[in-house]
């Protein structure tokens, strides 16, 4: 069975989005025996060489009869660690790399030569348009109401104008946390929803415990897309912010420079201790198996294709 093959036999046309500081080796594992894609970002690990470790980790884990996985590199001018990463690529064969902040011409040969998929993560449409020209196989949309790295754009609208110039793969990201969300994303044009809020609290995942009962315990409301972190728009838990001594409405308008050489001089220090999450947040209640929330999607997404039947009768 080809790697395009296995995509279509899909449980669920679905990714479990790379997340920072909670993705690793056993939640994606859950996520690929549950029958959705499992990913995480190399950003997770210190060094090339620890990469290589998850990466052998995982695929010695999973087989053909599972779904396949997913790595998410960090393309951005300022990162080193990118030859090193694609060394490892070359080695374990992820069967799908997932580029951000960067273009992805510099991963498209190391993947293609294998037989890999690569998709592009992108806010925009011009930079849709960027990704397509280079040769990427898929796109991931992400639009506004997606926790971490954001967008502006609504799903409505990025999916119909991307479709215009775009006929590979398409995953949809911005508050796809339910079934219904998956199917809508289908509805709209896009082959596979891209959630990551709903694995915040997911048994397997390598979060802190407090990062995941503040997921339990926040709502959109408790959300913040602000710049002052990394330099790219990104969404954020406010109560994260209060309890490292920072004051949300003083880093609302703040402007990191993007720097991802691992080298960080600004007095608020990225990502640590300060959460991302979606708008879907709202609907975590508990930390559960990742089995028993990919059950749950699938049921909601079976109900909305019954329903969606009917509307169309």
């Amino acid at each position: 069975m080809t790697l395009k093959d296995r995509l279509a036999c899909l449980r669920l046309p679905a990714f479990a989005a790379p997340m920072f500081l909670v993705s690793g080796p056993d939640l994606v594992v859950a996520c690929s025996k549950a029958g959705i894609i499992g990913s995480f970002p190399a950003p997770n690990l210190r060094t090339s060489e620890e990469l290589g470790g998850w990466l052998s980790d995982i695929r010695s884990r999973l087989t053909e009869d599972d779904a396949p996985w997913a790595l998410n590199l960090v393309t951005h001018s300022t990162s080193p660690r990118l030859p090193g990463d694609l060394e490892q690529v070359a080695e374990y064969q992820p069967p799908v790399v997932i580029t951000a902040l960067g273009s992805p011409k510099p991963v498209i040969p190391t993947v293609h030569a294998y037989g890999g998929l690569v998709f592009a993560d992108v806010i925009s449409v011009e930079l849709a348009k960027k990704a397509a020209d280079a040769g990427v196989d898929g796109l991931v949309l992400v639009c506004s109401g997606a926790g971490g790295h954001t967008g502006e754009l609504s799903p409505l609208v990025f999916v119909e104008r991307v479709r215009r110039f775009f006929d590979g793969y398409i995953a949809l990201g911005g508050a796809i946390n339910t079934g219904e969300a998956i199917l809508a994303a289908q509805v709209l044009g896009a082959d596979f929803g891209y959630i990551g809020t709903a694995f915040l609290a997911a048994e397997e995942n390598i979060a802190q415990p407090e990062y995941r009962e503040m997921c339990i315990q926040c709502d959109a409301s408790d959300l913040m897309v602000t710049r002052a972190f990394t330099g790219a728009r990104a969404s954020m838990m406010k109560p994260s912010m209060i309890n490292k001594g920072l004051d949300p409405a003083e880093l609302e308008f703040k402007v990191a420079k993007m720097n991802f050489t691992g080298r960080q001089n600004e007095a608020v220090k990225p990502w640590s201790g300060i959460w991302a999450a979606g708008q879907g947040v709202g609907k975590i209640e508990a930390v559960e198996p990742t089995a028993v929330i990919v059950d749950r999607l699938a049921r909601e997404y079976d109900a909305a294709k019954a329903r969606t039947r009917s509307l169309c009768a």
